[in-house]
């Protein structure tokens, strides 16, 4: 895409303005075509627009895909989350453990349930919610979670071995926020299929779009048809549309969305390939510099959401990859906790904390070319100030 190409805010971002002047290698360059738009316009056409077949055609796709026998769409990454934690029965006043490092939206959607977020750090190298630091942070507390919530960040999947061994030890459930990890694996297995429930996004610069979007993947079809009446304003799976059987919301997901996340769906596989490309031929060319490059643990395959490096010379960094024409973004700058809204909380997280300085992230999109990937690794080569 063009230098013009604007980055816009989402509801798993940073907070970045709506319009960002990048340069010739944009951070993200959405994939539609022309598939996406007949799909949109046969649509319109039949009238249908909000929630109906297409929806539900596609929810038995993207269930079919993660290896999960249910799945709920929604509008966007937020309202999954938050749809999937009241469907596990986290109510007020409940104890949520997750990472600090993430989008505000995973601790907001634990608020929005009633729970309280109680935040663990994270494993330096994989940069997800570290099993030891959780297990440390239960046995400080005055009663055991209600919750566990890893976050698959950049696309990588948790330790959920780990995790899981623990959230079966105090009886909590196991919620995963696949918001950036569309097709991870975790030994062989989607991370859509692990957890008790996992949430996506379709945000547009996600690994697929649907525009705005989400989902809800479980297996359990207690947890499937709550989180349906939850999303449709509490109305009950069968009989009358006015009776409302418990509290619920509007987060329901248009055909006109879910038409686009069909063929989206289609193209996620050669996506996720185009993505792994690109990563294994930045590693190969920063494989000689000092910048630490992402990690792949065995058994774990990594869909590079981000391309995210570390380095304590960060501004410097993005300053010199600006001057050659290559656009970077840091996920995230401020651990959860340290942010306006949860700074009551007083918590430590050493880790998440230095991390939050020194990580940032290049292009690693499908809509990178070979020059695209000389010009990143150029740039590295020419950098002459120490940036680790």
């Amino acid at each position: 895409m063009a230098s013009d190409c604007q980055r816009p805010t989402d509801d798993r971002s940073p907070g970045l303005s709506a319009v960002v002047t990048v340069g010739e290698v944009p951070i993200a360059d959405p994939q539609l075509g022309v598939e996406e738009r007949e799909a949109v316009t046969e649509v319109m056409e039949s009238g249908h627009l909000v929630a109906g077949d297409v929806t539900t055609t596609f929810e038995r796709e993207f269930a079919d895909y993660c290896g999960a026998d249910h799945a709920v769409g929604t509008t966007n990454g937020t309202t999954a989350l938050h749809a999937a934690l009241e469907a596990v029965g986290v109510r007020p006043g409940n104890l949520v453990i997750t990472t600090p490092f993430s989008f505000v939206a995973t601790a907001n959607a634990i608020r929005f349930a009633g729970g309280v977020p109680v935040f663990a750090d994270v494993d330096p190298e994989t940069f997800n919610l570290d099993p030891e630091s959780v297990r440390e942070r239960i046995e400080e507390l005055d009663e055991t979670p209600e919750a566990i919530v890893p976050v698959h960040l950049y696309g990588l999947p948790a330790d959920m071995s780990g995790l899981r061994d623990i959230a079966d030890e105090y009886d909590a459930a196991l919620v995963a926020d696949a918001a950036q990890a569309h097709g991870a694996e975790f030994h062989g297995e989607r991370v859509g299929s692990i957890a008790d429930v996992a949430t996506f996004s379709f945000y547009p610069t996600k690994n697929m779009t649907t525009g705005e979007g989400g989902m809800v993947t479980t297996d359990d079809p207690d947890v499937a048809d709550e989180v349906r009446r939850f999303i449709n304003h509490g109305r009950p799976l069968d009989g009358d549309s006015y009776d409302h059987v418990q509290l619920g919301h509007n987060y329901r997901l248009t055909n006109l969305s879910a038409a686009i996340g069909r063929k989206q769906l289609d193209k996620l596989p050669a996506f996720t390939e185009a993505r792994r490309e690109n990563a294994r031929k930045l590693d190969e060319r920063l494989a000689d510099t000092p910048l630490e490059t992402p990690v792949e643990p065995t058994g774990r395959k990594h869909v590079y959401h981000q391309y995210t490096v570390t380095s304590t010379e960060r501004e410097t960094v993005r300053e010199h990859f600006a001057d050659h024409g290559v656009d970077t973004a840091v996920y995230y700058p401020d651990p959860i906790h340290e942010l306006t809204a949860y700074d009551y909380m007083g918590t430590s997280t050493p880790v998440a904390s230095r991390l939050s300085e020194q990580v940032f992230s290049l292009p690693v999109h499908p809509g990178l070319d070979d020059g695209d990937i000389e010009q990143i690794a150029t740039a590295v080569e020419e950098l002459e100030v120490p940036y680790v």
